[in-house]
């Protein structure tokens, strides 16, 4: 995906409210949902330090069960790390992008897109943690499919939290390593 591509994507992306406002019927839920988010006090403290803008994309959808889990855990993280530039962008409105980061052939979401400061792309996680896949492989597949190695979190919401801030905390170490990053900011 081209730089400028993924720009114009970031731009075309909706803030926390605004992209609530698209649903006023569902937006109560999902900002309600951001104050509850179980960041702790030491995942603050990680999150305050990243150096690096990090804009990031959300694809999603209001009316998605998941995204109404999710994403709100994203922009609780987001407002954590005045480092990390997060919109939210309709997949149905914008299948071009849904197109580009189809995940096992499926449009999935939520697909969250990290991007460098240049909007170059960086990483991508689509719609679950590892966590939440476990959870839901316990549910569906049952007896046919044991995931003994995959213990059920105390707190599943806390467990995605830590999943999405490790995803985020990855992405801060590529841009705080990278060669050319690293020569363009002089540390």
């Amino acid at each position: 995906m081209r730089a400028s591509f993924l720009q114009a994507k970031h731009a075309a992306g909706l803030g926390w409210e605004a992209y609530l406002a698209t649903d006023p019927q569902r937006a109560a839920t999902w900002s309600a949902r951001v104050a509850r988010a179980p960041i702790t006090d030491a995942q603050r403290t990680l999150l305050a330090s990243f150096t690096r803008r990090s804009p990031m994309i959300c694809l999603s959808g209001m009316w998605c069960g998941d995204c109404a889990t999710q994403c709100p855990l994203l922009q609780a993280i987001a407002l954590a790390c005045p480092m990390i530039d997060l919109v939210f962008l309709d997949r149905d409105e914008h299948m071009d992008l849904a197109e580009e980061v189809r995940i096992a052939a499926g449009h999935r979401v939520p697909t969250v897109l990290w991007l460098t400061e240049e909007y170059e792309f960086v990483h991508l996680l689509g719609d679950r943690t590892l966590s939440r896949y476990r959870a839901m492989a316990r549910t569906q597949l049952g007896a046919a499919c044991p995931v003994p190695f995959a213990e059920a979190p105390s707190d599943e919401n806390a467990t995605v939290v830590a999943e999405w801030i490790g995803e985020c905390e990855r992405v801060q170490w590529i841009l705080r390593l990278s060669q050319r990053l690293r020569e363009l900011h002089g540390d």
